[in-house]
């Protein structure tokens, strides 16, 4: 466990337009503000920096690792001003003739401390309501990603990292006592499964679970439209924050005695059955 026992963590519901330096602009602002409201651990949306379009998603894309992303230089500059940690949500990323699904984690120094692609690329079919494939246009992340930062170890994931809960298990065998999803959410998937998802990666794993969206626009034209309710859940499933479908910025206290007493009142781990079923850590298991 971190050093940090009791910390806030502000979710921004951020709106997003076309504007991509408009969207800059407004995250700055609000990261700005809930690090001066006191939180520690700021975490931002998936695609915040332009809107979840497919077909446009190329001409925004960022050379993150070429030093020609906008987007993380701003994260950067505020996670150092403000003393923070960001979870940076997710922007387009291009890379050796590629597209990703890319969250930046900059710590307070300014430095990014861990670069998480997407793993899981979403593809829904539901006739007479949505026919959708993320792997149309972006490529799959090779590695899960886990980060130790100035508030303790984070697991990260983006949106459809959520659905499995492999990932999830081995977040927490690393020691991660915070899980955070930047998500995007449609409004089908997010009425079915938004909180009963959250909940369950929080509960089976006994840690935290944080989850950021952007802002329902409810004028949109686009074939996407946002569910919000970002949220951080507890341990034992309590939502401790969450934001309506607006925009907005909900700050809740993340406690890791909480962690504690969950796991010593209902020890999941020691009631496991190891001889039965058991989590492989691919990369742990290639490297030994």
């Amino acid at each position: 466990m971190p050093q940090v026992a009791q910390y806030k963590v502000a979710l921004c519901q951020l709106p997003v337009s076309p504007d991509k330096h408009g969207n800059i602009a407004r995250a700055r602002a609000r990261i700005e503000a809930a690090a001066t409201a006191g939180a520690k651990l700021v975490v931002l949306p998936e695609v915040w920096s332009c809107p979840y379009a497919m077909e446009t998603m190329p001409s925004y894309a960022e050379d993150i690792d070429g030093g020609r992303s906008p987007s993380v230089s701003m994260l950067s500059e505020v996670a150092a001003a403000s003393k923070i940690t960001i979870v940076g949500g997710s922007v387009p990323e291009v890379a050796s003739g590629q597209l990703f699904n890319t969250c930046c984690v900059v710590g307070p120094d300014g430095e990014i401390k861990a670069k998480h692609r997407k793993l899981h690329l979403f593809g829904i079919d539901i006739p007479g309501d949505i026919n959708f494939r993320e792997s149309d246009t972006f490529t799959a992340g090779q590695e899960p990603t886990v980060v130790d930062t100035d508030v303790g170890r984070i697991g990260i994931g983006i949106c459809h990292d959520i659905r499995f809960p492999e990932l999830a298990m081995l977040y927490r065998s690393r020691g991660a006592h915070l899980i955070c999803y930047p998500s995007a959410f449609n409004m089908s998937t997010g009425q079915l499964l938004w909180d009963l998802m959250q909940k369950s990666r929080a509960v089976d794993n006994q840690l935290f679970v944080a989850t950021c969206s952007p802002a329902r626009d409810p004028n949109s034209q686009s074939d996407f439209v946002a569910w919000g309710h970002s949220s951080l859940i507890g341990p034992f499933g309590e939502v401790l924050a969450a934001a309506g479908h607006e925009d907005a910025t909900v700050i809740g206290e993340i406690d890791l005695s909480l962690i504690r007493a969950v796991r010593e009142n209902l020890p999941l781990e020691t009631q496991g059955r190891g001889d039965l079923y058991r989590l492989i850590d691919v990369q742990r298991e290639c490297s030994s």
